[in-house]
């Protein structure tokens, strides 16, 4: 298939003096204006950015939904306003942000497929500020479908993580746990008064790290530990690939209405509890897809027997985990949702073999949780509760280990 895709490295375009200007910079591309427009004559759309130097950047297409994706070498996007980068009937919603270390994503949402005319960047040899100009016209689905894809390059090959065994552990090491913070980077989770979930549960996850190490226990992991994009795939990898015993994944979403309050646990099941639970489950998808991350893949029919076979085992465990943590939350006076232990189909807890639990913090859509998540005092009970939580479970958890299937 034809893959609209161009990686571009500015730097080498340049004169030598330009080339050397780079080298002495910060290597951070800064935002300095711009974004999507319709051209008064032609009936083209146009991308035109304008960065503080020259960077190595691609970009590509993708179907369903449609998506134009522009990949650079790290941008700092501060200044960038949606109505800035959104000034074109053809373009919905502009995201950008970190996408992995050292990279940065710019993903819009395209209310109609649209071809790729042109596209280039341009490094005055005076050392100016860069110049992206990307022109985009109507298509048909067909077409666009055609062009459209994730271009497959090795130097990107590497963004579909894949789990490793993990190194056999020494006796009597700790328990591994792995902390994940959702969203980040690129996606922000749910934004309320400025005030966006992915920063919120990085605070969170950091604290109940420090919490969980104190305790002298654990190995406690991030999965991720700045602003930075990780995929849903890509977070369950660095679960095996450290060996984890307990997958934790916290969140603090909004839901319509702003009915919703007080912690709740999610377990992994394929019915949701309720259509809340599922609306969640699916926008938690959905924002993995919408930030240029190819789901597509299943698991062969072998694969998928052996792992309904260890989700057979694992369930009830990480169902147990999920009351146990509810139980220590509300023995910190933590206030916990009216129906606190939920089920739906996260992808992140999709581990056969590892206990996994998402824990919904609080709901931006409520202004009293909202005030909580930003409370330092409020957060150290609430760390505290999933840490006395996760202690008795472990206690449970292994006067029952002799009972399990082999």
């Amino acid at each position: 298939m034809h893959r609209i895709f161009a990686l571009l490295i500015a730097m080498l375009c340049a004169s030598p003096v330009v080339a050397q200007q780079q080298e002495e910079s910060s290597g951070l591309a800064r935002y300095e204006g711009g974004g999507f427009t319709e051209r008064r004559f032609g009936g083209a759309t146009e991308l035109s950015l304008s960065l503080s130097q020259g960077v190595p950047w691609r970009l590509f297409t993708v179907d369903d939904p449609l998506r134009l994706v522009v990949d650079f070498r790290e941008v700092d996007w501060e200044g960038a306003t949606p109505g800035e980068l959104d000034a074109s009937a053809r373009i919905g919603a502009v995201r950008v942000g970190g996408f992995r270390p050292g990279w940065s994503r710019m993903v819009a949402d395209l209310a109609e497929p649209l071809s790729v005319d042109s596209a280039s960047l341009t490094v005055p040899k005076d050392g100016g500020s860069a110049q992206l100009k990307v022109v985009l016209s109507p298509t048909d689905a067909a077409s666009f479908a055609a062009k459209a894809g994730v271009p497959r390059d090795p130097g990107w090959d590497h963004l579909r993580p894949k789990a490793r065994r993990p190194a056999p552990r020494a006796p009597g090491a700790p328990l591994v746990i792995v902390i994940d913070p959702g969203h980040g980077g690129i996606d922000p989770g749910a934004e309320r008064a400025g005030v966006k979930e992915a920063d919120l549960v990085l605070q969170f996850g950091r604290e109940l790290r420090d919490v969980l190490l104190r305790s002298g226990n654990y190995d406690v992991r991030m999965t991720r530990n700045s602003d930075v994009f990780v995929s849903l795939e890509g977070r369950v990898a660095a679960a095996h690939d450290a060996g984890a015993d307990v997958f934790i994944s916290l969140h603090a979403d909004a839901l319509d209405g702003g009915g919703a309050k007080g912690a709740a646990v999610y377990t992994l099941a394929e019915d949701a509890s309720d259509a809340a639970s599922a609306a969640l489950a699916e926008r938690h998808d959905r924002d993995d897809l919408l930030s240029g991350i190819d789901l597509s893949g299943s698991d062969d029919r072998v694969a998928q027997v052996l792992l309904d076979l260890a989700r057979q085992d694992n369930t009830p465990r990480s169902q147990a985990l999920a009351k146990s943590i509810v139980a220590g939350i509300r023995n910190n006076d933590g206030k916990v949702h009216k129906d606190p232990l939920r089920q739906a189909a996260f992808s992140v807890l999709k581990s056969a073999d590892i206990p996994s639990v998402l824990v919904e913090l609080g709901f931006l859509s409520s202004q009293q949780d909202l005030m909580n998540l930003q409370d330092p005092a409020w957060r150290a009970g609430m760390a505290a509760g999933i840490r006395d939580g996760l202690a008795q479970w472990l206690i449970e958890d292994k006067a029952l280990s002799r009972l399990r299937r082999q």
